[in-house]
């Protein structure tokens, strides 16, 4: 096989480039309390950046039927929407280097467990859905992350190896799945602790701090 090389940057969207996650928490906060259920920050954030059915089935139980999952994530993505959509926030860095990537004619991709929907609403308020060459969204996928289904897909959908490909993450479970692709990962601490991100290759506290030569440098060792 031949050494791998820097041909392309695959996204993780919330929590990496735009500050979503308290209109997530809320949303689900709100829709599962319809149900008299009790959702915690502390369990929000153990499973933020994973599919919307892992998480309905951590708090409601496994008994439900795929048309009340479904019933309850289109609940949830609608308050959800309804309210981001208002002032979609970008995380520091992140927006400059998405043009930096465009600028050097690097190939980039969308890799979230976010629905289109979703994607659509955070792209278009940033004013960046012009700036990926593909999207990989989570229902696309048989699993979701810590699986690399979704990183692969991109990859594929990119035309470049996986070894070939840096993912940007921010959740244990995105850093576990872009490790089991074969990629490097690098992890910004927007939403997680340093040492929880332990397995990536690069850990930074802001995508302020990375540029392409640090991207490149991720090749070298």
């Amino acid at each position: 096989m031949s050494e791998s090389r820097f041909e392309a940057v695959l996204w993780d969207m919330d929590g990496v480039i735009a500050d979503t996650a308290d209109y997530h928490y809320g949303a689900w906060r709100d829709v599962f309390g319809e149900s008299g259920v009790a959702f915690s920050k502390e369990d929000f954030m153990r499973h933020f950046g994973r599919r919307h059915d892992t998480i309905i089935k951590f708090a409601l139980g496994d008994k439900l039927t795929p048309e009340e999952v479904d019933a309850i994530a289109g609940k949830k993505q609608v308050i959800y929407r309804e309210r981001v959509s208002k002032n979609v926030v970008p995380l520091p860095g992140a927006i400059e280097l998405i043009k930096l990537l465009n600028k050097h004619r690097i190939k980039t991709a969308i890799a979230t467990s976010a629905v289109l929907k979703n994607i659509d609403v955070i792209l278009k308020g940033l004013g960046i859905q012009d700036s990926f060459q593909a999207i990989a969204y989570g229902t696309e996928v048989a699993e979701g992350k810590p699986s690399p289904q979704i990183f692969q897909l991109a990859a594929t959908r990119l035309g470049v190896r996986p070894a070939d490909c840096v993912v940007i993450e921010d959740a244990i479970a995105g850093v576990a799945a872009a490790k089991r692709a074969g990629m490097k990962c690098i992890a910004v601490t927007n939403s997680h602790p340093g040492m929880s991100l332990k397995n990536a290759d690069l850990i930074v506290d802001t995508l302020e701090k990375v540029d392409i030569e640090i991207l490149r440098s991720l090749f070298n060792s």
